[in-house]
Parts: C-alpha cells; sequence; structure tokens
C-alpha cells in the first residue's frame, strides 16, 4: 500500500501528490500529521491557525468517508510517526507535496532517510508552486534577487497547461478502504478553540477585476483574504492563477511575488535569521521593550499604525497598504530590530508564510533583497492622507480616536526619519563601503 501525507495542500481536489499517489495504482491511506515539533513552539493555546487546520481536517476526514476511506490522522514527531506506521502498515512507497521552508526541508530529508533505509520509496511532487526555487533563474543561472526581472523571467516561462487541474477526483475509487480512527483533539494536543475564525476566500470576477483601484484603501473589504488558504493549501496555486490570469494583472503579481519570496528563502536560508544585505547587519538598533510593546498593541499614537495593530491583534489579518506604514515605523521611527517584527507577525498572523513574512519585513527595512532604499521612511500621516483621508478605516479600529483617551505621538516622526537614516548610515561605513 501507499502512504499520502496531507501538509500545506489540505485538499482533495487539485493536489499533485494525491494525484501520482493514485495513479500508482496501489490502495493509498491518506495522513496527516499534527507536528508536534511546530506546534509545541506556539504560544498562544487559541492559536486561530490551529483551530483552522484543525476544522479543515475534520472536513476532509469526513469527504474521505464518502469514498469509504478515512484520513489516518497522528500527532507527535514526524520522523517517529512515520516509523510506527511502517511497524503497523505494509508500507511500499510515501507520497507527499514538496514544502521549501527550511524546518520542512530538515524535516522531509530525515524522513526520506529512514524511509530508503527501510526500503520504503518516497517521492515528493511540485504543488504549492507554479515555479520551484531553480526553475526561474538568471542567464547566469543563479537566483534572481530582484523582483522585476523575476516576474518576466515567471511570466515568459509560464504556459496556460500549467494552471491545470489535476484530475483527482478520476481516481479515488483507488483510497484504501479505512477504519476510521480517533481525531486528536485540540485539547489533548494543548489547544483550546479559537475566537478568531479564518474568513473563506473572496474570489468574485467583481472582488478579482477591482483588485487594482481598491487595493490599497484598507476601509474598503476589497482583497480575496485569499493568503491563508494558499499557505495550507485549501486552495490550489493553480486555481488562483487561473483566476489572475482570467481577471486581474496585478492580483497576478502578487502571486509571483509569493514565489519570488519563496525562492530567496531557499537559496538564501540566512535570511531569516539575518538581513539579506550584509552591510545593514551593523544597525545599532535601539530595542526598547516598552516602546515595542505600546507598538504591540496599538498606541503609539499614530493613527494608522495603531489601527493596523488593532486589527491584526482582533482578527489576524492586516491589510496590505498598513502592513507596510506599521513595518517602516516600527523599523525607521522606532528603530527596533526587523526581526522582533517579523516573530511578532508570525505569532499572529492567519496567512503566516515564513518566505513571505522575511522577505516584506525586510523589503520595508531597506535590508533585503530588492528592498526599498534605506532612506525611505513611509510618513504615517500623509499615509492616511493618501489611503484613509475621511479616517474610516481608523475610527473603525480606533474609537478613542480624537478623544482624551488617545495617546499623542509617542514620536516625532521628522527627528525619528533623520535618527533611522544615521543609523543605517552608521552600518554601511562600519561594512566598508
Amino acid at each position: 500500500m501507499v502512504l499520502f501525507w496531507f501538509r500545506r495542500d489540505l485538499r482533495l481536489h487539485d493536489n499533485a501528490g494525491l494525484f501520482h499517489a493514485l495513479k500508482s495504482g496501489k490502495p493509498v491511506l491518506p495522513l496527516f500529521i499534527f507536528d508536534s515539533d511546530i506546534l509545541e513552539k506556539l504560544s498562544d493555546q487559541n492559536d486561530a491557525r490551529v483551530t483552522f487546520i484543525h476544522n479543515t481536517i475534520t472536513e476532509l476526514h469526513c469527504q474521505l468517508k464518502v469514498y469509504s476511506s478515512t484520513l489516518l490522522i497522528k500527532y507527535g514527531k514526524p520522523l517517529e510517526v512515520m516509523q510506527e506506521l511502517l511497524e503497523t502498515y505494509d508500507v511500499e512507497e510515501v507520497y507527499t507535496n514538496r514544502d521549501y521552508e527550511p524546518y520542512a526541508r530538515q524535516r522531509d530529508e530525515q524522513v526520506q532517510k529512514m524511509l530508503q533505509e527501510n526500503g520504503v520509496i518516497y517521492k515528493s511532487y511540485k504543488d504549492q508552486v507554479v515555479f520551484e526555487e531553480s526553475e526561474i533563474l538568471s542567464k547566469s543561472s543563479s537566483p534572481y534577487k530582484v523582483y522585476t526581472p523575476y516576474k518576466n523571467a515567471w511570466k515568459k516561462a509560464f504556459e496556460a497547461s500549467m494552471a491545470r487541474a489535476y484530475p483527482v477526483e478520476q481516481h479515488l475509487h483507488q483510497l484504501m478502504r479505512h477504519h476510521e480512527g480517533p481525531i486528536p483533539s485540540l485539547q489533548e494536543m494543548g489547544f483550546e478553540p479559537a475566537t478568531i475564525q479564518t474568513p473563506l476566500p473572496r474570489l468574485s470576477a467583481d472582488v478579482l477585476q477591482r483588485y487594482e483601484e481598491n487595493r490599497n484603501l484598507p476601509a474598503l473589504d476589497a482583497t480575496s483574504r485569499l493568503s491563508p488558504h494558499l499557505r495550507f493549501g485549501t486552495i490550489s496555486v493553480r486555481q488562483a492563477v487561473q483566476l489572475a490570469v482570467q481577471h486581474n494583472d496585478t492580483w497576478l503579481q502578487e502571486l509571483i511575488w509569493r514565489e519570488f519570496f519563496m525562492q530567496l528563502l531557499y537559496h538564501f536560508p540566512h535570511s531569516a535569521q539575518e538581513s539579506f544585505a550584509s552591510k545593514f547587519r551593523h544597525i545599532a538598533w535601539l530595542n526598547n521593550e516598552e516602546e515595542f510593546q505600546k507598538w504591540c498593541d496599538g498606541k503609539t499614537g499614530f493613527p494608522l499604525v495603531d489601527a493596523g495593530m488593532r486589527e491584526l491583534n482582533s482578527t489576524g489579518f492586516m491589510h496590505n497598504r498598513v502592513r507596510m506604514v506599521v513595518a517602516s515605523f516600527l523599523v525607521k521611527d522606532l528603530l527596533i530590530d526587523w526581526r522582533w517584527g517579523e516573530a511578532y507577525f508570525a505569532d499572529k498572523l492567519l496567512d503566516y508564510e515564513q518566505a513571505s513574512n522575511v522577505g516584506n519585513w525586510q523589503w520595508a527595512a531597506g535590508t533585503g533583497a530588492d528592498a526599498q532604499p534605506y532612506f525611505r521612511v513611509f510618513n504615517p500621516d500623509s499615509q492616511v492622507k493618501k489611503f484613509d483621508k475621511d479616517y474610516h478605516y481608523i475610527r473603525r479600529w480606533l474609537p478613542e480616536f480624537n478623544t482624551a483617551n488617545y495617546p499623542p505621538p509617542m514620536v516625532n516622526h521628522a527627528s525619528a526619519r533623520d535618527r533611522a537614516i544615521a543609523a543605517y548610515k552608521k552600518s554601511i561605513t562600519a561594512f566598508g563601503i
């Protein structure tokens, strides 16, 4: 028999690895492992992402019953779980879809090695991207470090057939008949049901066609809310690209940014821990913990920053335009290390994806590949005038705005800007440029 190991691909429809497993001609037992190595590092017992995964797995479990099969669900360290399964089942092959983050790569290498030592074939497939890390390279066969040429090469290489769905449904009769086992409860894994719900994606033609004109206005609910579903694979990237090609090139470019950041983290894994640009590794961050806490709580006295942080803390979502303002404020106005902000977002965001989170924070900090120039500092007040001039978004999240209860600005933006630019220049000098 064959195991198919679900990870970041929590769907039956258009699933590359599952399709190939079913095509093997052998009975296929679907497997999901609640990875204790990941879950034990989460600080919030009410983590909404764990609830979302648990609900999705339960739904998948029910879908499989229609085919007289069930999802085998385990909790533990993947390597140990796989070793136990080899003792229980006559496993000939393990199929899965590739994951490109540093932890996932290390995990999969260990599992693959153990399987090979036990005579079990391990097969992995491309599923969460259109182009993998080494499929779009420069003329010198090196990874792109600048987005625009990467995007142009991506578009040139793309063919409509690459977004065609895998016809999984035609082969579901190959699923193994399997007795239903218990699903580990959230409580058994140390969690409680979250109050924050993951919204359904909004993929109507109207939303997508008006994406470009509305995407920078946080008061409008004008974005697709697709990102958590791409992160956990409840929707395939091929379906998303099909819609983007059909409706909106700007939305397609956002999907390409995702793959750009993924190939960057793959080729430069050190960028998860340190500034991509070595000349900015000597910045004398202030890292004031009291000021950081004000930023976390949305009490900086800068309304667009505070509204964004309140939205994040309440919903697990923050509008992309606001994310840029919030990140710039933390790094430039407060001179707090971008890694502090990246870690906070990693705890809070429903759509947290390491490559995109690291890439976007380094972009905002001016320390990353193809980042904004270090001397470009968002002015939080002018951003309000451009994108929330009627204060609809701000008032939604800051009921105390314009009252005696709202705090004054915690810094002078102009002075903080000058301080940040001086710190960056000093780092460049220390690097020897």
